[in-house]
């Protein structure tokens, strides 16, 4: 599935610039706005042959919303949204064993957005999301995700809780995050295939979504606070994950 949409500010439209020829449809400029950064993507776009508007700034508020667009905001060609079966057979593919990142029901764009660029600087494969009910791709997500959400995989799922169970089938082990389980992240074992599962804003893991997890896990806590931020807390178990796995391999030079 896909459709084109609008990225805006200067690194988005970069990331997006850089994605290769036919990517980018064309660019919107604010007519008033003098700066170098700003300057060097239109050059950039013009020799790659992409149309570029110099327009009024009220144009680019017009496709992009309250987002801050810095002067610039760009139609690009939307990355495939994957649904299950494209889901599945990525999983498949992939040489390695698989990292994936489930959000339960987070709505806020900001989250979201911040979710994808932790997701794709630890190495996952990509970001799994339920269709309805939660944040969709929008420049306020692209805007957040500075970046990222032109790199990593998006899936967007009917059913998430079955959508697990299918992964479970691939080999994936599904671990849960929640603050009442007794086993703390560092603890678990991280480094296989592995799709952990982050709560939405309010209510945090639904039963049904906890009932399709291999274990569950929590955050230890230091300080008062009974809880992180779920892009926070996906940071956190993402980067434990990825500090797990490069401990696990072995040098290329250990028998030396």
């Amino acid at each position: 599935m896909s459709a084109n949409r609008w990225v805006a500010g200067i690194h988005a439209v970069e990331t997006a610039l850089a994605g290769g020829r036919g990517r980018v449809v064309r660019l919107l400029t604010d007519q008033r706005r003098r700066d170098q950064r700003l300057a060097r993507l239109i050059e950039h776009a013009q020799r790659a042959s992409i149309p570029v508007e110099r327009v009024h700034a009220r144009q680019l508020e017009a496709q992009v919303g309250d987002v801050r667009h810095q002067g610039v905001c760009a139609e690009v060609r939307g990355a495939a949204i994957l649904d299950e079966d494209e889901l599945a057979a990525r999983v498949e593919a992939l040489a390695h064993a698989p990292l994936l990142l489930a959000l339960d029901g987070v709505q806020d764009p900001h989250n979201l957005g911040a979710c994808l660029r932790s997701a794709e600087a630890a190495g996952a494969d990509a970001v799994i999301v339920p269709r309805d009910r939660a944040a969709r791709l929008t420049p306020t997500v692209e805007r957040a995700a500075a970046g990222a959400a032109e790199l990593i995989p998006l899936a967007a799922v009917t059913n998430l809780t079955r959508t697990l169970e299918s992964l479970k089938q691939l080999g994936c082990w599904v671990i849960g995050t929640t603050g009442g389980a007794d086993t703390a992240l560092h603890a678990a074992d991280l480094t296989g295939p592995l799709v952990l599962v982050m709560g939405g804003e309010e209510k945090g893991l639904r039963p049904r979504t906890q009932s399709a997890c291999d274990r569950l896990v929590s955050i230890p806590m230091a300080g008062r606070s009974e809880s992180l931020n779920v892009s926070v807390a996906a940071g956190v178990c993402l980067f434990e994950a990825l500090r797990q796995r490069r401990a696990h391999q072995v040098p290329h030079d250990a028998s030396d």
